[in-house]
Formats: C-alpha cells, sequence, structure tokens
C-alpha cells in the first residue's frame, strides 16, 4: 500500500488537516502504509478534480471519435489535476456525433479492463447540442441545429453504450419537454444551455426536473429587470446546479461574484469547456470545422465569437480563491464534491475519505499541480 505521511490533506467537512493517507485502488485509512509518496513542503493533498465539460485538450478533441483522440485529453488533463472527465460533443452532423459517442464506449470498456491508468479517468459523454437554440448558438455550426427529440437521443445513447450523463439543451425548443422528461426519467442530468429561455420556460423545465445551467451566463438569455430570462433564472432558482467557466475571460470577476453570492459556493460547479487547442500555447486551432485563434489565453473564431477556452482546472480553483474569496476547500469543492454529487457519484469520487477511489491533486501553495494520482496509481508527477 502507497501512503502520503503526516502532510496537509483536505477532508471534507472538517477542513485541511495534517493526516497520513493510506491507500491502493482506494483510499484504505488515515494511517501509514509500505510504499512512503515524499512530498515537499507546502504541498496539499485534495481530491481530484472532476471537469464535466471539456471537448477536448493537448491537440484532440472528443469529435475526432477515436479512441487515441480520447487518451490524449485524458493523459494532458492530469498536468492540470483532473482525475475525470466527461468527454464533450458539440452540434455536428449525427453520424459525426456517433461517432464520437461510439468511441467513447469503446474507451469506456476498454479503461474498464485495464490494470493501471495512464490518465484521467473518461466518466462518459457530455452531449452539448444538437438540441440548442439556432439564436444562441454560441461556436456550435448553425447547420447542425436540431430540434430536440427522443428519438435522437435513444439513438445517441445507444451509440454511447449508455454513457451519456448529461444533455444541454435549450427547453424552449419544440419537443423539448418530452425530451427533458424522458432523459430525467433515465437518470441522465438536464443542463439548459444555449437558449432563449425566458423565466417561464426555465421554471417548466425545472418543473420537468431539469437542474443544471451549461456554462452560466454564456449563450444565454441575459438577465433584464422585466424578463430574468435563463441568467436570472439560473441566480434565482436553488434547484438549479450552474457551471462556471472561472476563467474571468468568459465570465467577468463581478459576474463571478455575483453568482457565488447568489448561488453560495455549494451550487457552482467548476468547468473548463476546454477545446484541442489547450496546452498548446498561442497559435491557429480548430473547433467543429471551424478556425480557431488562440492568444492570450482567449480563443475565438474568426469573427472574435469566443470558442471555448484553454483554461486548466487548478487555475479556474486558483481565480475562485484569489478573485472571488472562495477558501481553498470551498473553491476545490466546486471543483470535485459538486460535480461528483451532479453526477451521482460522490459515493466513489469528489473527496478524500476510506472507501472512495484513491483519486488525489497535490497543489503547491501557487496552485500549480505537483502530482495526480489516479486509482492509486501516480499518473503526473512534476520535474521539481
Amino acid at each position: 500500500m502507497k501512503y502520503f505521511e503526516n502532510v496537509p490533506v483536505y477532508l471534507h467537512g472538517t477542513g485541511i488537516v495534517k493526516s497520513s493517507v493510506r491507500f491502493g485502488e482506494r483510499i484504505v485509512s488515515f494511517s501509514e502504509g509500505e510504499e512512503k509518496i515524499a512530498l515537499p513542503e507546502g504541498a496539499v493533498v485534495l481530491p481530484g478534480f472532476v471537469d464535466e465539460h471539456i471537448h477536448g485538450a493537448g491537440g484532440a478533441d472528443a469529435m475526432d471519435g477515436t479512441a487515441a483522440a480520447l487518451t490524449t485529453i485524458s493523459q494532458t488533463l492530469v498536468r492540470e489535476g483532473t482525475t475525470s472527465f466527461l468527454a464533450t460533443t458539440m452540434t455536428q452532423s449525427p453520424q459525426n456525433i456517433v461517432r464520437a459517442l461510439t468511441a467513447v464506449r469503446e474507451k469506456c470498456a476498454a479503461d474498464s479492463k485495464k490494470d493501471r491508468p495512464t490518465g484521467a479517468r473518461l466518466l462518459g459523454a457530455h452531449l452539448e447540442g444538437p438540441f440548442i437554440s439556432a439564436a444562441h448558438k454560441g461556436a456550435q455550426p448553425l447547420g447542425y441545429v436540431a430540434a430536440p427529440s427522443i428519438e435522437t437521443f435513444e439513438a445517441y445513447q445507444a451509440a454511447s453504450g449508455g454513457n451519456i450523463r448529461i444533455v444541454t439543451l435549450a427547453p424552449e425548443e419544440a419537443g423539448a419537454e418530452a425530451l427533458i422528461s424522458r432523459l430525467t426519467a433515465s437518470g441522465v442530468v438536464v443542463s439548459l444551455g444555449h437558449t432563449g429561455a425566458k423565466y417561464a420556460d426555465v421554471a417548466r423545465a425545472v418543473s420537468l426536473g431539469a437542474r443544471h445551467v451549461t456554462h452560466t451566463y454564456n449563450a444565454q438569455s441575459p438577465l433584464h429587470h422585466r424578463e430574468i430570462g435563463t441568467v436570472g433564472s439560473a441566480l434565482l432558482m436553488d434547484e438549479l446546479d450552474c457551471e462556471l467557466i472561472a476563467d474571468t475571460i468568459h465570465v467577468s470577476e463581478p459576474a463571478i461574484r455575483l453568482l457565488v453570492k447568489c448561488k453560495t459556493p455549494a451550487r457552482i460547479l467548476l468547468i473548463t469547456d476546454a477545446i484541442r487547442a489547450k496546452g498548446l500555447g498561442d497559435g491557429e486551432s480548430e473547433l467543429g470545422g471551424q478556425k480557431v485563434y488562440v492568444k492570450g489565453g482567449e480563443a475565438r473564431l474568426e469573427d472574435g465569437t469566443l470558442a471555448g477556452s484553454v483554461l486548466q482546472m487548478n487555475r479556474a480553483v486558483q481565480n475562485m480563491v484569489e478573485k472571488a474569496g472562495l477558501s481553498l476547500p470551498e473553491a476545490v469543492d466546486c471543483a470535485s464534491l459538486l460535480p461528483a454529487k451532479a453526477l451521482g457519484l460522490s459515493g466513489e469520487l469528489g473527496s478524500v475519505a476510506p472507501g472512495k477511489r484513491a483519486d488525489f491533486t497535490v497543489l503547491s501553495p501557487a496552485f500549480d499541480v505537483l502530482m495526480t494520482v489516479v486509482g492509486g496509481e501516480i499518473v503526473y508527477r512534476h520535474a521539481l
């Protein structure tokens, strides 16, 4: 058994305390083991981050539709402390979506047979589109926007092998209510996004089981004092968890603080919404067949539309602490326990506790990732 010896560890409900942690594939106890893992002074052991909304990284994208692309994303994400993720699709042709979801099915099946993980764990898929509003498509290709359809979803779910865990949709579109009811009944998270929904549309969706808002503030109807839209509804309704791209580019610092004030950290889920350009530096990239230009940490289409991000999850956590005023435990929960809970996986992931998977992120005082552990295996170690 490996172990961390008498190091600062974040224990949910207790705080950051000095403790030893003994683990194999799962956490065994707060005691010593046989193989000590040395950490530098000031390092803190945290639960691994869970990114429920990420398209790509390291030059690969979920829409590439190959196990190799998903492996590249997986092995890139551990460098930022992410230990689990949902491969996120985008509005594309049915053939391309099916190909991407088939790759997710095959990758999940192959990973379940591996003895030793080599990267972040693929938890399944987040279907972002095609069931969205054309008027709020953001960087999604207009030509493939489609009406919400139970039949179409079932075909996609079959291709994924039952691995679609979240569906982003516009609740005001014809067919959305029936699909929301179907998704809720089957245990799939309904997330409202790329939408022009008014308050009444959101309230109806919530009554049918919607519990999520996709990248809050972005690509959705804004708050107005006579019609609070999707943004105002997200801020108001306690039933809704809010995804947040905390890069201070997609959402300004005051808007982040407003979200924290209205929702409290307990309803905020940090995501990166990252694209294949993440980790590659400035330059030209691609998203859904569209040229993307990355400069100074911003990814935009030729017309200036934001096109996902190149945000790293450890920096999202840092921004929530340094710019939004959260404590480190609060910010870490937004990146680990809360997304795990939203996905119904908090019994397995999201906090450091005996019986849970031994997924850890070790951060320096500067929020640099020093080490990432997945299923008890060290899959990334920063060169000191």
